[in-house]
């Protein structure tokens, strides 16, 4: 038998006849009904979930809440040690190196990417240089990202003036970004470590917390002078 379904043209002519009824149509799905069966399994699977958190007791709620922390905690370990890794990569020196002219190119100008050096040119028997030599072992330790170097100015550069000294020069990627020449710029015997430490922070060359410089104003010194003095006549 003929299905009455079918496309053909004598089922068009008996369709139209009203001998046979009119071909059925396939169901429509509106919107509103796509967006009701989308409500519908959110709420099932909500309510699975719900379900699944009613049916735990406090302790099994705690242990859950336990594990999330642990999770959070973990990733954090895991953060903290990349940067630790990172750090311990750069944190290479630690100490003065000394160095002669031979050594100032491969040393200094090829130093490396992104690397700070800090040579200081100095010599034996003058005071500050040594203050200085001491105050850059100390932060030498400190920042260990950072490359100290030092050398006997004539050795490194022939005929380099007393006068200048100490100096003190700072390089990045080959360049020099700073120069500290002489005893004044370098603030004389009174030069703290923490004086120096901001001086070479304020340029970048170590990552110094001392933001502010902490050598003593004139104004701080005078009234320092002044409270003392008062106490002497109180006396």
């Amino acid at each position: 038998m003929q299905d009455p379904n079918e496309d053909t043209e004598w089922n068009d002519i008996l369709r139209a006849k009203g001998i046979i009824p009119e071909k059925k149509k396939d169901a429509e799905v509106t919107e509103d009904q796509i967006v009701q069966m989308l409500e519908n399994t959110i709420d099932q699977r909500t309510g699975r979930v719900q379900t699944n958190l009613d049916d735990k007791t406090l302790d099994e709620l705690d242990e859950l809440e336990d594990e999330e922390d642990e999770r959070v905690l973990l990733e954090y370990r895991r953060k903290r040690m990349a940067e630790f890794q990172e750090l311990a990569s750069k944190a290479k020196y630690g100490d003065v190196k000394e160095i002669s002219a031979q050594d100032y190119v491969q040393e200094v100008n090829k130093a490396g990417e992104d690397v700070w050096v800090v040579l200081h040119l100095y010599k034996s028997g003058i005071p500050l240089c040594t203050l200085v030599n001491q105050h850059l072992a100390a932060l030498a330790r400190k920042f260990p990202t950072t490359k100290f170097l030092k050398s006997i100015s004539t050795t490194c550069i022939p005929n380099f003036p007393d006068a200048n000294l100490p100096t003190i020069f700072i390089y990045k990627d080959g360049s020099m970004e700073k120069q500290y020449v002489g005893p004044i710029e370098l603030r004389g015997m009174k030069l703290t470590e923490e004086e120096l430490e901001w001086m070479l922070g304020s340029v970048g060359a170590v990552p110094s917390k001392i933001k502010d410089d902490p050598k003593p104003k004139v104004r701080d010194v005078m009234f320092a002078k002044l409270a003392a003095e008062n106490d002497d006549n109180d006396w």
